[in-house]
């Protein structure tokens, strides 16, 4: 049967009354469920306080501070599992925070000098943030030290600030590389062996309503698995026998994935449940490469037993899925993997890293978007660096501080983060207010600090309002110790912040309707496009295998991508967070397009009669029609897909129900 039932819109609170919030504020004050970093909370405790201990010690207590605010950003970048990761999501960016605490520092107190340097540092700011995490992190980073420079005079010479902070971060990277070497290896393993554990709860769920969230979940592992895998890979260039059999267990975990679509189907619509034995063979597996390097040795027997407990497969789907496993439990059970794989990668072997930077720096230059980011984040520190210089307001550096952390289109939605933003600096400012009236400056202030730091981990990973919640106190309290204006800083925190987040939400969120707009249907449309071609490909005669499995692969990531961005946008404001939410399940329908080609794929590959070129066409040409209507309409209006052959026994039937599905998806408005 059809399975545009399972097609759901995101709940929404009911309003009761006048004074209830709005569905998008209440979606942007929900915490998020994710576990507390307890290894990351120790370490901003010492990283955090070590260097006012320090100060306090020396005479100093200016100069512990400043390294503390070092601390900090590296406290906030402190969130990789890879030791090779957090090597470069701490310093690299701490090389550019020295950059620009520097060059803010130059410039302080020119006045209009300082007000074109530093705007200028936000347009190159906001194009680095346009090419990945780390890159973001570092202009985050740059802009950030530079406005502090900028607005805050510097203690001793020109150098010392620059290098104090960036030994505060060090130091966060230190301790966080503490254990490389007694766990070298290990979250890396961690990784792989969770992806596995995806894939059996995605197998848990085929045929029941929480196989779409499964396969959500799955995407999510093999993401970060692949980063953690390929990216320590990139850096070693010789043949190191771990990295190669990291691959490889991950390589052949792909079969098995693809065989979930197929099972899925055949429980949804021929009612043939998957045995739990196979579930339970993969999560043996996962054990397996959880526990490193004697996997092939010792625990690999037990997980192929488990594997051959599995009954007789009766279908494609089983014998597809018999195959996935056992081929997994071989591969983990080799004991020379380089054999395996050769250097073939299921998402292609990555350039070096010198050869991915020089062409990520062209694009940069090349791409119309990371202009107009750069633009936007220019214009917006601009007018806050022009309106403090003509009006005299009270730590006014504060105010670019505020648009340079809200106006972060890749961390979250701007409309979002701005009232967050306002919300969390108000929570803050109580803690905030009771620290700076109560606790006297000196010793009294590292315990104080050993207290508030481990709050910025803890509470990040509940969301943006809360990370500024627990950041906001710590910041005031480092402020304080360089100015010593006591409570005097908590209304010109609140008033700078309110200004700053009213220029984001004007100069950079209402002035540019491509912040609202375009994101949305551009991106999906493009995804559809892409499975058109894909389904030319899984079906066509010229496509290798690889290559099918990094289109896939590759749909399935920017897929996540654009869940990602439905999300922050079902945190706005009508009218964006209105048509996120109307145009929210054709993101799932794309999925499952993707999942019932996979499925057919696996059908023929074990012994399914092949569909003729005229229903591929068919069906590549009804998705590049929803491309083509995503790409002009605002508002969905409901279309069919024609279909010429109806034949229920073609292996493209499901696929055509989900096109179908897919064609038929309106916005309310329309429907």
């Amino acid at each position: 049967m059809p399975r545009e039932s399972r097609t759901v819109r995101p709940a929404r609170p009911v309003s009761l009354s006048p004074l209830t919030p709005p569905d998008w504020l209440v979606r942007s004050l929900k915490p998020q469920s994710a576990p507390i970093p307890w290894a990351a909370v120790a370490r901003a405790s010492v990283a955090m306080a070590l260097p006012l201990a320090l100060g306090i010690l020396a005479g100093r207590p200016t100069y512990g501070a400043l390294a503390s605010m070092g601390a900090l950003s590296g406290v906030i970048g402190d969130t990789a599992d890879a030791y090779r990761m957090r090597i470069f999501n701490i310093a690299v960016p701490q090389l550019f925070g020295a950059i620009g605490v520097t060059l803010g520092s130059l410039v302080f107190g020119h006045g209009w000098v300082a007000v074109g340097a530093v705007t200028f540092v936000a347009l190159v700011s906001g194009m680095m943030s346009t090419i990945g995490a780390v890159a973001s992190v570092s202009g985050l980073l740059l802009l950030l030290n530079c406005v502090v420079g900028a607005g805050l005079p510097m203690p001793g010479e020109w150098w010392l600030a620059p290098a104090l902070m960036t030994g505060g971060g060090l130091l966060v990277l230190t301790l966080a590389l503490l254990a490389w070497p007694l766990r070298s290896g290990v979250p890396e393993r961690t990784a792989v062996a969770a992806s596995y554990r995806s894939v059996a709860a995605l197998l848990d769920a085929a045929g029941t309503d929480a196989y779409g969230e499964a396969r959500t979940a799955v995407t999510a592992s093999l993401n970060q698995s692949y980063d953690l895998v390929l990216a320590r890979r990139t850096r070693d260039h010789g043949r190191n026998p771990e990295l190669v059999r990291l691959v490889a267990q991950l390589n052949a975990l792909i079969p098995v994935l693809e065989a979930a679509p197929a099972a899925d189907q055949a429980a949804r619509h021929a009612c043939v449940r998957l045995p739990p034995e196979v579930p339970a063979a993969v999560r043996a597996l996962a054990d397996a490469v959880e526990r490193g390097a004697t996997v092939h040795a010792t625990v690999s027997a037990p997980a192929t037993r488990a594997a051959a407990r599995i009954p007789e497969p009766q279908d494609h789907a089983a014998r597809a899925l018999d195959h996935a496993v056992l081929h997994a439990a071989e591969t983990l059970a080799d004991p020379d993997p380089l054999g395996v794989i050769e250097t073939d990668d299921r998402l292609g072997r990555p350039a070096d890293l010198r050869v991915r930077a020089r062409r990520a720096a062209r694009n940069v230059v090349l791409s119309g978007t990371s202009w107009r980011y750069g633009l936007r984040l220019a214009l917006c520190i601009g007018i806050a660096q022009a309106l403090v210089s003509l009006i005299d307001v009270p730590r006014s550096y504060w105010v670019a501080l505020t648009v340079t952390f809200v106006l972060k289109p890749d961390f979250g939605s701007v409309f979002s983060r701005a009232v967050l933003r306002a919300l969390g600096t108000a929570a803050g400012l109580v803690v905030a207010a009771a620290v700076l009236a109560e606790v006297p400056h000196g010793w009294w202030d590292v315990p104080v600090m050993m207290l508030l730091a481990p709050l910025i981990p803890a509470l990040t990973t509940r969301g943006y309002g809360y990370q500024t919640a627990a950041i906001t106190p710590v910041i005031l309290l480092l402020s304080d110790i360089l100015n010593h204006q006591g409570l005097g800083l908590v209304v010109p925190r609140l008033v700078d912040s309110l200004i700053g987040c009213g220029i984001t939400l004007v100069a950079g969120y209402l002035l540019w309707p491509e912040s609202w707009g375009t994101r949305i249907g551009d991106r999906l449309a493009d995804a559809v496009a892409d499975t058109a071609r894909y389904v030319e490909c899984a079906f066509g005669t010229d496509g290798e295998p690889a290559e099918r499995a990094r289109m896939r692969r590759g749909l399935y990531r920017d897929l996540s991508v654009i869940r990602s961005e439905f999300q922050r946008a079902l945190t706005e404001p009508p009218p964006t967070g209105t048509r996120a939410a109307a145009w929210w399940p054709l993101v799932v329908a794309v999925e499952r397009i993707l999942d019932a080609t996979t499925a057919a794929r696996v059908r023929i590959r074990h012994g399914a009669e092949p569909p003729t070129p005229e229903e591929v066409a068919e069906v590549a040409h009804e998705l590049e029609g929803l491309a083509d209507r995503l790409r002009k309409s605002v508002i969905l209006e409901k279309g069919h897909a024609n279909f010429t052959d109806d034949s229920k026994e073609s292996v493209l039937e499901p696929l055509r129900q989900e096109v179908s599905a897919a064609r038929a998806v309106a916005s309310p408005k329309a429907g």
